[in-house]
This record gives C-alpha cells, sequence and structure tokens, in this order.
C-alpha cells in the first residue's frame, strides 16, 4: 500500500489558502566555470539525484470521503521539464530585478496533481552569475523521505561528473478508489486510537478534536503567559494578507557579528551570548528604526514578539536525526535604545527560556494544525491561525548552514536567501541562513501591508553597523 501522510504532513495540505501558499523556498546565486552552465546541466543533475529519493517522483492522492489521510503515490506522467523551469532576467540583471522575479513566483501554489516541487533556474545576472530558485511543498519535507529540493541540487565538493545515466524509472500503478477506502480500513483497525477518532461523529467528535486542541495549545499559552501577561502587541507586522508579495534579500557578513559577540559578550554570561542572540539584537535594531520611519509609536516599552525556533540536541546529538526544535517566543526590545542593551536583553531572555524549560517543542507546536482526523482539519488550522495572531507578530528562522563552499555542478554557490510562507495575519517572515562567511536574509512580506519592506532590508544593515561600531542611538 502507498506510504500515508502523517497528520502533520496532511495539515499542511489543508491549511493552504490562496493566500497563503503552504512551501518553502531558497534563492541560490551561483558563479559558473570557465566553460559555462546552462539548464541542461541543472536538469542532469537533478536527474542523478532524485532516484534515491522517490518522493520526489510522488504525488499526494486523497482517498475517497476523506476517511483517512492522503497517501503518497507515483507520478505516472512525471515530467522533468514542468518541475525544472528556464527563465531570463532581462538587461542589466540586476539583484532587485531577481528580487522581483522571486516575489511573483514563490506565492504561487504548486500544482497538487503533481509532485510537489519546482525549481527555476535564471540566468542573465549582472557579473556572469546565474540563480536557482527551488520550491518544496511543507508535506513534502519530513526529514526523513524527502528533504528541500535545494539539498538534492547542491554538494560539498565541485564535479564535472554530473551522475550515471539513472535506471528508467518505472512507477507504480496507483491504486485504485476501492483499494484507498480498503488501505485506510486496514490502518484504522491497526491503530485503535483512529478508529475512535473516526466513528465519533457530530458533537461528540467536536468536543473530542477541541479537547485535544486545548491540550495541545496549553503548552503554547502557558509559554505566552509567561512570556507576557497580555497577547502579542498590536503591530504593523499583522495584517489581512493577500496574494501578492514582495521580496527582500539582506546580504551580511559572518565575521562582522563575531566580532559584536567578543565585544559585547561581557560579564558572568558572557560565553551565553550567541550569534543567534546578535542576529536577534541586529533585526530588533531594524524594526526599531523601520517603526519610528513610519511615524509608529515607539516609547521605552515598546516589543515586537517573535517566534524564534531554535535548533536542540536530544540524548544522541551524534544520531542523525537527534537535532530537534524548540519555539521560543521572545519579545525583541524595539522600544530600547541602547544597541548593546537590547543584545543583553535578548540573550537574558532566550537563555531564560532555553534553561526555565519554557520553549515549546515543535510537537506541541504541530498538534494545534495536526490534531484531528482529516475532516476535520480545516477546523484545525482556523484554530491554529487564530492562536497564531495572538501568539507574536512575526516568525524568525536561523539556520546555521555549511563555512565551506557548496557547488552545482562545478558552479560554486556564492549566497543562499530562505523564502518562508506567511501565515494568516502575518505580514512579514524572515528567514536567515549563514553560509561561507556570509549571514544571508530573506524577507518575504505581504506586498500591500509591508510596501517599504527593502526599507526594513536597510535598516537591518544599518543595524549590524551600529552594533559592529558601538555606537548608541
Amino acid at each position: 500500500m502507498s506510504d500515508r501522510l502523517t497528520s502533520l504532513d496532511a495539515s499542511f495540505l489543508y491549511l493552504e489558502q490562496s493566500t497563503t501558499a503552504m512551501h518553502v523556498g531558497s534563492v541560490m546565486i551561483f558563479q559558473p566555470p570557465g566553460d559555462g552552465f546552462d539548464h541542461d546541466k541543472l536538469v542532469r543533475i537533478i536527474e542523478s539525484r532524485i532516484g534515491a529519493i522517490p518522493r520526489f517522483r510522488q504525488k499526494v492522492r486523497d482517498v475517497p470521503g476523506r476517511i483517512a489521510n492522503p497517501v503518497w503515490v507515483d507520478d505516472e506522467s512525471f515530467d522533468m521539464s514542468y518541475h525544472v523551469r528556464r527563465t531570463g532576467l532581462p538587461r542589466p540583471g540586476t539583484d532587485r530585478q531577481l528580487q522581483d522575479f522571486v516575489a511573483r513566483v514563490q506565492p504561487r501554489k504548486l500544482d497538487r496533481t503533481r509532485p510537489l516541487w519546482e525549481v527555476y533556474y535564471v540566468e542573465g545576472l549582472q557579473r556572469g552569475r546565474f540563480a536557482v530558485v527551488t520550491k518544496t511543498h511543507h508535506a513534502l519535507i519530513d526529514g526523513v523521505n524527502a528533504l528541500d529540493i535545494a539539498h538534492v541540487i547542491v554538494d560539498s565538493t565541485r564535479t564535472q561528473d554530473l551522475g550515471e545515466e539513472q535506471v528508467p524509472w518505472e512507477p507504480k500503478a496507483p491504486p485504485s478508489s476501492v483499494e484507498l477506502v480498503a488501505g485506510a480500513v486496514v490502518d484504522a483497525v491497526r491503530r485503535p486510537t483512529q478508529v475512535l477518532d473516526l466513528v465519533r461523529g457530530g458533537v461528540n467528535d467536536a468536543l473530542h478534536v477541541g479537547l485535544r486542541a486545548v491540550e495541545s495549545a496549553g503548552a503554547v499559552v502557558s509559554t505566552v503567559a509567561r512570556t507576557a501577561a497580555r497577547p502579542a502587541p498590536p503591530s504593523p507586522l499583522n495584517a489581512e494578507v493577500g496574494s501578492a508579495r514582495r521580496w527582500v534579500m539582506v546580504s551580511t557578513d559572518l565575521e562582522d557579528y563575531r566580532v559584536v559577540r567578543k565585544r559585547l559578550a561581557k560579564g558572568a554570561y558572557a560565553e551565553d551570548v550567541t550569534i543567534n542572540d546578535v542576529v536577534l539584537a541586529t533585526i530588533t535594531g531594524g524594526f526599531r528604526s523601520w517603526l519610528l520611519a513610519r511615524g509608529e509609536p515607539v516609547h521605552s516599552g515598546t516589543v515586537v514578539r517573535a517566534m524564534v525556533p531554535v535548533s536542540v540536541y536530544g540524548d544522541d546529538p551524534s544520531g542523525m536525526y537527534a537535532n530537534q526544535v524548540m519555539a521560543c517566543v521572545i519579545n525583541l526590545p524595539v522600544g530600547e535604545p541602547g544597541a548593546s542593551m537590547r543584545l543583553h536583553q535578548i540573550a537574558f531572555a532566550m537563555r531564560q527560556q532555553m534553561e526555565g524549560g519554557q520553549a515549546v517543542g515543535a510537537t506541541s507546536l504541530a498538534n494545534l494544525a495536526g490534531f484531528a482526523p482529516p475532516t476535520l482539519h480545516a477546523l484545525g488550522a482556523r484554530l491554529g491561525s487564530a492562536v497564531s495572531r495572538r501568539l507574536y507578530n512575526v516568525m524568525i528562522t536561523n539556520v546555521p548552514g555549511p563555512q565551506s563552499p557548496l557547488y552545482a555542478g562545478d558552479a560554486e554557490m556564492l549566497s543562499t536567501y530562505p523564502v518562508t510562507p506567511l501565515a494568516r495575519g502575518q505580514a512579514l517572515s524572515i528567514g536567515i541562513t549563514s553560509y561561507h562567511g556570509g549571514v544571508y536574509y530573506g524577507l518575504n512580506a505581504d506586498r500591500d501591508a509591508m510596501s517599504d519592506v527593502d526599507e526594513l532590508g536597510a535598516s537591518i544593515v544599518e543595524s549590524l553597523a551600529e552594533l559592529r561600531s558601538g555606537r548608541e542611538s
């Protein structure tokens, strides 16, 4: 029988709306080798590697009546030319033109009748560069059966050998509707708790799901209570989200963050000030300047509440999947005029949450959307969105990357920028990746609510310069 989506993976499908596509993306910029690089080379790289990851040739199939979660089935009509596309920027091929291109293509939902990923080969960038823009649905990325398609494209070694010719792919015949229903029944029998979920109807089912929602939300709500005695403050970062986007990339130097950490991490807790703390302080200073430029009221107690996923290790740090994610909810002190004081306040708040057990496990957060049987996922999605609007103003993800160069074939990757999706009511998301001596920000924003997101990007650069120089506002 085909693989069934987990409740968490299925929830990303049910959460998706016309204005909030649930896929992640990346924008990788490369310098081609002397003999050049083209779309055909990129296709050959992907063809030589996706054979080891069957999920990239599979699509989602719903079970009739939604009596169980959808399943993964082979796409008998898989078409590589559909998934790997070629485009070019008009002259002069500036970074701004690339940003505009990303803002146009990233909000478009992936076609659910096909495997849930796309890649764009973008030629014509200034200085002879090219870019690779990727889109991968959250439902596909589970860390075991499939990763972001970007991980398939790059490697740690430069090579002109693009891989041996793969054995022709033979898709399995898709299951019939009768087989899908039969498989759902078998799975339900194997998991009695699922039977109870499925046979409860009407009020009893809604009550059951509601209680589970409250249990899952309990840890989140308690964290909010510890973080602040009131919901997330009103902010221009929260607004009704449309389908159009603006996307801005910001490039900074990792050494600047190290210098700031070394100079400002003084005192009893010097070793506890992390690079991530410096990144958050940089963003906080950027928010402060941006809000002031907008004419927003900023006083000593003004904060922006951020949801910050932080990587932590389980009992076996050497294990491949020991790395887990905890979510910290932190008030960024934008009302504090002193840059160094903002950093110390953030470092203390992050340390307090991690050491005090106040960070929320990713499983608890996921349950807000994935707790329900398939027929009630819409309820879970609405609940999750409602809680998130009260919980935080902005999501900030900071993922450390390799500090040695990566390659697509023999083309060196110069920089990489994440594209993280917007949730309902969230006008901005910030993704950050460190790579080979750089720290790269991707600011994804609603086009109407955040028409000045490029000014926020400039404010982040200025904030880092302020931190490094030691001058105070």
